[in-house]
């Protein structure tokens, strides 16, 4: 979607950013404190039309429900969110498509953290759209994927030739391969139930010409990979919002160093972008401390410069490419 939607041109200067404003953050099923509601209140007062409103409302269209139904039941939404245990929330991209996930409203159900979007997976989600051309015809393996916002947004924004959806939760993988399919991506149909995702899939037939990458969701837990999954030996290897237990750092440096070891042989070897939402600075300083002890390199690289989704831009947010000390 372009800065200056068609038809916001009328309602004055800035009218363009408040509607993304306004949607990116009701879309994605925002609190209502998050809303610019004090701002699209003044600009209606002052407008002598209703084009602004207007536009808003032809978001709608797509779903193919009527606009003004389909506002006051997403607002619905919104105000219930408390006492929903599911919702349906809209991440629009640059290009006017929007990627639809279902998520938990709590942040801690079914057992896992894995059922709600993080702000690092939307940071990292922007980072990729601008740098598409890391991805491009290369195989990835996303450690820790959720409901996968980064794995989708790489699928329908890059070209990579395939593409690891991985998670050891299995709620998490039941809503994971929900939400790819929901997206009109089609899965590897050795790693999917189509009973089990209870999700209609349109147009499952891909023609040659336009064949996306090749898509796989498998289980892997950090404490337990197996050789054959080793053995996989992607390009590149992303995880976002993954450090935030001491527990986990230990794994999570073992199962990288696994990785590492086994695609070394490859010519260029393979390289491991992530994404950290930093809370605990010890605990983030201590995964740094376990990388330098088995001789994994890591830099810390520039973020996103281009706000597409509506996440807290204060948050302390640092990206990391990792690879063999050697490799730098």
């Amino acid at each position: 979607m372009s800065a200056s939607p068609e038809g916001v041109e009328a309602a004055g200067p800035g009218a363009g950013d408040l509607v993304l404003s306004f949607q990116r953050s009701f879309f994605t099923m925002g609190r209502m404190d998050s809303l610019p509601l004090p701002e699209l209140e003044e600009r209606l007062k002052n407008s002598d039309d209703s084009t602004l409103i207007q536009h808003i409302l032809q978001q709608h269209e797509m779903t193919g429900a009527e606009p003004l139904d389909d506002l006051y039941d997403a607002l619905g939404e919104v105000l219930r969110s408390e006492e929903l245990k599911m919702c349906h929330k809209n991440y629009f991209l640059l290009s006017g498509e929007n990627i639809r996930l279902g998520e938990n409203v709590a942040i801690i159900s079914e057992g896992t953290t894995g059922l709600v979007t993080w702000e690092a997976a939307q940071f990292f989600a922007e980072w990729a759209m601008e740098n598409s051309e890391v991805f491009n015809c290369r195989s990835i393996l996303e450690l820790g994927s959720g409901i996968g916002l980064v794995g989708i947004t790489i699928c329908k924004t890059c070209t990579p030739k395939q593409y690891i959806f991985s998670d050891c939760h299995p709620n998490v993988l039941q809503q994971l391969r929900t939400n790819i399919l929901s997206n009109g991506l089609l899965l590897d149909s050795d790693t999917w139930n189509a009973k089990d995702c209870e999700v209609e899939v349109k147009n499952k037939y891909v023609s040659e010409e336009n064949q996306g990458p090749e898509i796989t969701v498998i289980g892997l837990d950090w404490s337990e990979v197996t050789q054959e999954q080793v053995e996989l030996q992607p390009d590149i290897i992303i995880a976002t919002d993954v450090i935030y237990d001491p527990e986990v750092v230990l794994c999570l440096v073992s199962v990288l160093e696994k990785f590492l070891i086994s695609n070394e042989r490859k010519e260029q070897g393979s390289v491991v972008y992530l994404a950290s939402t930093v809370r605990n600075p010890e605990t983030y300083h201590q995964f740094k401390m376990e990388l330098d002890k088995v001789g994994i390199g890591h830099q810390v690289i520039p973020g996103p410069t281009r706000k597409i989704f509506p996440y807290n831009r204060c948050t302390e947010i640092e990206l990391l490419k990792i690879v063999f000390a050697h490799h730098l």
